[in-house]
């Protein structure tokens, strides 16, 4: 394998307007291996501004190679672009081209990090107004000369600032990038490049140094199998919310070992550098003939079926609502090795996997890896139900307090665990009565990291004496289209027909008749105690239903029956 560069890097240098016309065109393109577009409104911000005062901004790394024709996306833009014998394509400088190329476009600027504006009086680089103002020119406006023309004939009173918008103009055109242009055959070499430029000082994720590592061939996008695409793909189909690419990587090493902390260089087969530095690994690899792409594939599939069962089985519907990531990975190894369990091993993983939850990961060295890793290790091929048992081991603590409901934040474990527990009881639609499908819940959070766009407040969080803010008895689970979760004291006190909530949609939310005429009578607290006490029966109710505490963790008879293997010879005598 080629180990270094084929010609040395040629040195260059592009100006803004070159540069974005040559994106808008289709002529620079984004390796599969590169990460996502992260930066925010403020970094493309900072760009410009470093721009306008002439501050240096970094050099580019491009990778000359042909590229064939393609749809694009390219931050907000969807670029048509041709066939090229030599497009670039970006290994080093994708968040800058990205910014520069949506924020001077008027079709980015659909995207609010990139809908930004230059205000005359404040020289300086803004939001876009919602209307508009004569001396806050939008960017891509302001990087025409022509269209500042244009601006400035429509506006005659701001004429005083035409020469400031000109070299505005003039200085975002003509800036300079310093770029260096790799001619190279061999995709292993960009990559290993890639690697080291992104392990000394910008750190990425391990996902996405694994994507790095093991890109294989450049492909269309649409038929490439990587962590993003498996995660949109699960979220298509089942509506569980994106799985972040560090816990598919996990899935997907674990599925092949129960190491999933083990060196990713060694994963299929040794990357130049480990070849010279790095004695073979060690680790457990259950399919050490697998490609990439099949890894890949299976992966997908038994994480798709560990997601089936937590939705269909555990009852916790959108990825958001998971207690721990880490507990999908498990479920993804078990799934991988046994896609059909028996109906009495998914009992008895439920009950795994909500003891679990309650347990958490702390009772482990090493804290969530040391769970993961005592977890996966107990998973053994061929033996399921062993497998299952040993899980259950691990997480035999039945003297474990609830989850603490004075706490609620939608981003910790124990308020995950009881919104679980407050779809378990089929929350209703207050308007319609109807019970809330997990359709709409999906809908309601779309790609949240947390439910908190589900969950709304039943009177006004600053009404609430501060010691009770807190309190989960303030809280309902009910998902809306709307981003703001706002509150539904309104809907419970003062129903458009004048009656009263059905008591089967007040049920669906642990409120009662009672509770309503504590709230209708101002008396907010005794309302937040009296819920408060509900809440925490229907949790322990809840989770001595799921967890089954003193319950034998009884295999399938099947596992039971012993065949003696001496029978035919022993009758024999």
């Amino acid at each position: 394998m080629t180990t270094e560069l084929d010609a040395r890097p040629s040195a260059t240098m592009f100006d803004v307007e070159t540069l974005v016309n040559m994106a808008w065109m289709g002529q620079i393109r984004v390796p599969h291996f590169q990460r996502d577009f992260r930066w925010q409104r403020a970094d493309v911000i900072r760009l410009l501004d470093s721009i306008l005062r002439g501050y240096p901004i970094g050099s580019l790394l491009l990778w000359r190679r042909p590229a064939q024709p393609q749809t694009l996306r390219l931050g907000a833009l969807t670029i048509d672009a041709p066939g090229s014998d030599r497009a670039l394509w970006v290994v080093d400088g994708q968040q800058r081209i990205t910014s520069l190329a949506n924020a001077l476009s008027e079709d980015g600027a659909k995207d609010s990090r990139f809908s930004l504006a230059y205000d005359l009086k404040l020289k300086q680089f803004v939001a876009r107004p919602a209307v508009e103002e004569p001396t806050i020119i939008p960017l891509p406006v302001i990087f025409d000369l022509q269209k500042v023309l244009r601006w400035f004939s429509a506006h005659p009173d701001i004429l005083d600032y035409v020469e400031q918008a000109s070299a505005v103009t003039r200085t975002l055109r003509q800036y300079a990038i310093p770029a260096y242009e790799v001619v190279q055959d061999d995709a292993q070499v960009l990559q290993d490049i890639f690697d080291r430029m992104n392990n000394y000082g910008k750190r990425l994720s391990r996902a996405e140094i694994f994507s790095a590592l093991f890109a294989g061939e450049e492909k269309a996008k649409d038929v490439t199998l990587n962590f993003d695409r498996i995660a949109e793909n699960l979220d298509d189909d089942l509506g569980f919310g994106l799985v972040d690419k560090d816990t598919v990587l996990r899935a997907v090493l674990a599925r092949r070992g129960p190491d999933v902390a083990r060196e990713i260089r060694n994963e299929f087969g040794f990357h130049s550098e480990t070849r010279r530095t790095h004695q073979p690994s060690r680790a457990i690899i259950e399919f050490p003939d697998e490609d990439r792409d099949t890894a890949y594939r299976l992966g997908e599939e038994a994480l798709r079926r560990a997601i089936i069962f937590l939705q269909e089985e555990t009852g916790v519907p959108h990825f958001s609502m998971l207690p721990y990531r880490h507990l999908l990975v498990v479920l993804t190894r078990l799934f991988a090795h046994y896609p059909q369990p028996d109906a009495r091993n998914l009992r008895l993983l439920r009950r795994w996997f909500w003891r679990a939850a309650v347990v958490g990961p702390e009772i482990y060295k090493g804290s969530t890896t040391g769970a993961l890793r005592f977890l996966c290790f107990a998973i053994r091929p061929g033996d399921l139900g062993g497998s299952i048992q040993a899980l259950l081991g691990l997480v035999d603590r039945p003297d474990l307090p609830l989850p603490n409901l004075r706490r609620f934040r939608s981003n910790e474990a124990s308020t995950k665990i009881t919104l679980c527990s407050w779809w378990s009881i089929e929350p209703r639609s207050l308007t319609t009565g109807e019970k809330i499908r997990r359709e709409e819940l999906s809908a309601s959070l779309l790609d949240r990291v947390t439910a908190f766009d589900a969950v709304r407040y039943i009177v006004p969080r600053y009404s609430v004496p501060e010691e009770y803010r807190l309190w989960a008895a303030n809280r309902v689970l009910l998902p809306t289209r709307e981003s703001e979760t706002g509150t539904i004291e309104g809907d419970l006190l003062r129903r458009p027909n004048g009656e009263a909530v059905p008591q089967e949609v007040l049920t669906s939310h642990v409120l009662s008749h009672e509770m309503l005429e504590l709230l209708e009578g101002d008396k907010t607290v005794e309302f937040l105690k009296e819920r408060q006490v509900a809440l925490q029966t229907q949790l322990q109710g809840f989770l001595q239903g799921v967890c089954e505490w003193g319950f034998e963790n009884t295999p399938p008879l099947t596992d039971l029956i012993i065949e003696d293997v001496n029978e035919e010879n022993d009758d024999a005598s």
